[in-house]
């Protein structure tokens, strides 16, 4: 799967869209925003930056992965809230336009954390005989993440309509390429899948698991309102893990390092939903964002 080139070529292209789509759904505001609420958006970064990669640094040691497994955990630790997360948030009446403004902020923020992050544990497993995140590697994670993003809004400022028009085709894509690539990784490992499955399924579940209850449970003991906790745990938990799963097949080369964010990417949401539903049982109706984002 690795040397195909609708991985190296194709992969990296729909990621573009993707987060072009992203761009197109965000404005300025949505980074003014963070004045107004500002306790709320550090909490949830510094879940999402600082908590998270120790989260699943202890699991991978706790479990004792394998190198490229564990350079796949902190991968997908590392990267950033999934827009996905503003359905979510939205289904179960969370702080949508907070969503907003931390997808935004991840997003920026991501392009210089992965990198960060994805070479410590590279160096830190003794990955580097098989893996390697150059310079010029960081420059290709940073354009496929932020370039498209920044093109998104110029075009949004511009044309409106269109990008409104835009922006469920895009979401469908989005979540179509997910599928795909998830199913491709897991399926291009298949003599070794049970066997990954072992080693990693339980870890990629704890980890999400840890992630929804961090968020909300972190955003409740600093005063954030209900609707603000069920959105940080939304936005930490549910990760745009197509980014990660490119950056392991098409920057990295590497569908073992792709396993984590694969298994993730189906784990996620059920757990997500089930989470939703504890969290938010006997509970009245909060007020819902104003900019909810299906």
């Amino acid at each position: 799967m690795n040397d195909s080139a609708l991985i190296t070529v194709g992969l990296p292209i729909a990621l573009a869209i993707i987060m072009f789509g992203l761009g197109l759904s965000l404005t300025p505001g949505d980074f003014r925003r963070v004045a107004r609420a500002p306790r709320a958006v550090v909490v949830a970064l510094v879940v999402q930056v600082v908590i998270l990669p120790l989260v699943a640094f202890g699991l991978i040691k706790g479990f004792g992965l394998a190198p490229l497994l564990a350079v796949g955990v902190m991968l997908l630790a590392a990267s950033p809230g999934g827009t996905t997360a503003n359905l979510f948030s939205h289904l179960f009446r969370g702080d949508v336009a907070l969503n907003i403004s931390l997808t935004a902020i991840n997003s920026v923020l991501a392009a210089f954390t992965i990198p960060l992050i994805t070479n410590f544990a590279i160096g830190h497993f003794d990955a580097e005989g098989d893996l390697g995140l150059q310079f010029g590697k960081v420059v290709q994670v940073i354009a496929i993440v932020l370039v498209p993003v920044a093109i998104g809004m110029f075009v949004r400022s511009r044309a409106s309509d269109f990008a409104a028009r835009a922006d469920k085709p895009v979401r469908i894509f989005s979540i179509v390429v997910l599928v795909i690539v998830a199913v491709g990784a897991l399926l291009g490992e298949r003599e070794n899948l049970a066997d990954y499955i072992r080693q990693v399924g339980l870890v990629t579940g704890l980890f999400c698991l840890a992630s929804l209850t961090i968020g909300y449970v972190a955003a409740r003991l600093l005063k954030l309102d209900e609707p603000q906790a069920i959105a940080t745990s939304m936005e930490v938990g549910i990760h745009n893990t197509t980014i990660a799963l490119t950056i392991a097949l098409s920057v990295l080369d590497s569908t073992e390092v792709a396993i984590p964010s694969a298994i993730y990417s189906i784990l996620m949401y059920v757990l997500a939903t089930a989470f939703g539903f504890v969290i938010t049982r006997g509970r009245k109706p909060a007020t819902e964002s104003a900019r909810a984002s299906v």
